[in-house]
């Protein structure tokens, strides 16, 4: 068959207009066929945009020199150039071989040319942030599974080094991946589940000791600078309270020494002094500083809390005395030392610490710092004594290396890649505050592994738009992980993989910083527009493909693929739970 397809009657910036030669009419649909552009001299090839009855709108792509497809556009056709259909060995330069070679994975088949395989390189897609978006029911949980299952299942290796966590937003993936020790026993699938009723698999836990001021701040809600130097003094004090050695105790009545003389030498009223030593005294104390303390005088003994008695005229005649007394406890040039981790610890002891910390900082000297904490106590009281505490109850003392070699190993001692975390039955804050303090967890220990970027970590985060957002914490903290982990994770091969159907409301820095992307079927305006923005080689012919895309379909562009490429992906096997309310079949059942 003559591949010919017409002459060149227009060029206009990078499409050209091709007269239909009517040898044309017998070759079908040509819509998306790549085309070559060939004077003799050069090859450029182009993309069919659009079809009439004599009229060809085609897009310059790249170009083949010496044997290689080289992408984006230098050159442009001549009018005398023909212009003919790309050929199969041609079309392998740009799409890739059909059989799969070292370090490639299957992803799905072409939806331009029948049955033709598109095979990914792993590091080009996955040495890389990737995002796959699209609307509700445009299969992007049924992608993600089928890509995870070619992963494990249709590489030329097994990939038994892979660590990928799933923050799984519905607890669908379990289905999916389970089969993979069936497949080959040397692969293993781990699954918690955040549902403390009914649980199908271990209870997601994570120990608080491995956490830090910004983790604290995320968990209680904070909003303001200053709540940060309370949580900090709090973690600072939890190992000390856990303590019982002598020198803990030192510690403690060193702080309880300075609550009180701050409250001594406030200025306020004797009633008013009298009544916060109390107060203070009554919560806090020591066998050795505590309101029954005896103050020993010649001549006579008397208790702390009768030295603090105010007279009919108002005045607190031991002041000095008590001063005195107290100041016995405060040991020069004592500092609280940084938290090493080596204690465990839970949130009731973290709550005990945090009330024990607002005396030291002179909370009640200030009413302002009062309210900043107050809010911080109230808080920590509820989730220390609500539901979610479960989820921060470690039964073993763990460092973070080794809670993370836990969380990377089966129950029987084998070596799991892929873990999966079913967050379904926290509410959206819990659920992103836990998203964030695991995947800093990660990122921190890879970080400051001595073998930088030779442990990699995947983090897959569903519904991303309601945890990857543009959040207070760049204000209070300094930083968002997802951004940092964006921004500088490739390097210690820490890579994200975004799954939303609201790219608009993820963070802008976060989606920018992604290398490929899988677009499926989207419809939302203001999302079509997002994407256009904010993901590259994205053009109006592609964005009205977007619209009408079948469950399944997709877009796919990025550094792993050399021009856009429209493809189907097979059907996972088996799928993930995420198929809709059967409605009918509940209405009519019998």
């Amino acid at each position: 068959m003559n591949n010919n397809l017409g002459k060149i009657t227009n060029i206009e910036g990078n499409v050209v207009t091709v007269k239909i030669d009517l040898s044309v009419l017998n070759f079908g649909n040509l819509m998306n066929i790549h085309t070559i552009f060939d004077d003799g001299k050069k090859k450029l090839v182009g993309e069919i945009l659009k079809v009439d009855i004599e009229y060809l709108k085609i897009g310059i792509v790249g170009e083949i020199a010496q044997g290689i497809f080289i992408p984006g556009i230098t050159l442009k056709p001549s009018f005398s150039s023909i212009v003919r259909i790309i050929s199969k060995e041609e079309l392998a330069l740009i799409l890739g071989e059909q059989e799969i070679v070292d370090n490639q994975v299957y992803l799905g088949k072409s939806s331009v040319y029948t049955n033709y395989k598109i095979n990914v390189d792993v590091n080009q897609f996955f040495s890389n942030h990737f995002a796959i978006l699209g609307n509700t029911g445009s299969g992007k949980s049924c992608t993600f599974s089928r890509i995870v299952q070619n992963i494990f299942t249709t590489s030329k290796y097994l990939p038994l080094n892979a660590n990928i966590f799933i923050f799984d937003a519905y607890g669908e993936y379990k289905k999916a991946f389970s089969f993979l020790h069936e497949f080959n026993p040397k692969l293993n699938f781990k699954s918690y589940t955040t549902n403390t009723q009914y649980p199908d698999s271990d209870i997601l836990k994570i120990p608080l000791w491995l956490l830090d001021v910004d983790d604290i701040a995320l968990l209680l809600g904070a909003t303001e600078s200053a709540q940060l130097p309370i949580i900090e003094k709090a973690l600072k004090l939890v190992p000390i309270l856990k303590d019982t050695s002598e020198e803990s105790l030192k510690c403690k009545n060193d702080i309880i020494a300075r609550a009180l003389l701050d409250i001594l030498k406030s200025g306020k009223d004797s009633i008013k002094i009298r009544d916060q030593i109390t107060a203070v005294l009554t919560t806090f104390n020591t066998d050795l500083l505590n309101l029954e303390s005896q103050i020993i005088q010649p001549g006579y003994v008397r208790t702390l809390k009768q030295c603090i008695y105010v007279d009919n005229s108002g005045k607190m005649q031991e002041m000095e005395l008590v001063v005195n007394f107290i100041s016995t406890f405060v040991m020069e040039g004592f500092e609280l030392p940084n938290p090493k981790g080596n204690v465990a610890y839970d949130l009731k002891d973290l709550e005990n610490a945090l009330d024990f910390s607002l005396i030291s900082e002179g909370i009640l000297k200030s009413d302002k710092v009062f309210d900043y904490a107050n809010i911080l106590s109230v808080r920590l009281h509820t989730l220390a004594s609500g539901d979610y505490a479960e989820y921060f109850k470690y039964d073993k003392m763990v460092s973070k290396g080794g809670y993370i070699s836990e969380l990377l190993t089966t129950f029987d001692g084998q070596k799991a890649q892929l873990i999966d975390f079913n967050i379904n039955y926290v509410d959206d804050r819990i659920a992103k505050v836990i998203t964030k303090i695991i995947s800093r967890l990660l990122f921190d220990y890879s970080v400051n592994n001595d073998t930088r970027g030779k442990f990699p970590f995947h983090i897959i985060i569903e519904e991303a738009h309601r945890y990857v957002q543009n959040d207070i914490d760049s204000e209070l903290l300094g930083y968002n992980i997802f951004d940092r982990i964006t921004k500088e994770g490739r390097k210690y091969g820490v890579l994200l993989g975004l799954i939303t159907q609201r790219p608009s409301e993820l963070s802008e820095t976060s989606i920018s910083q992604c290398s490929n992307f899988l677009v499926l079927r989207t419809l939302h305006p203001k999302d079509l527009q997002y994407i256009k923005e904010m993901v590259p080689n994205v053009s109006d012919e592609v964005l009205a493909i977007l619209k009408t895309l079948q469950p399944g379909c997709a877009i796919a562009f990025g550094s792993a693929f050399k021009v856009p490429v429209s493809l189907k992906m097979d059907k996972p096997d088996p799928e993930p739970y995420s198929s809709n309310c059967d409605v009918a079949k509940i209405w009519y059942a019998l």
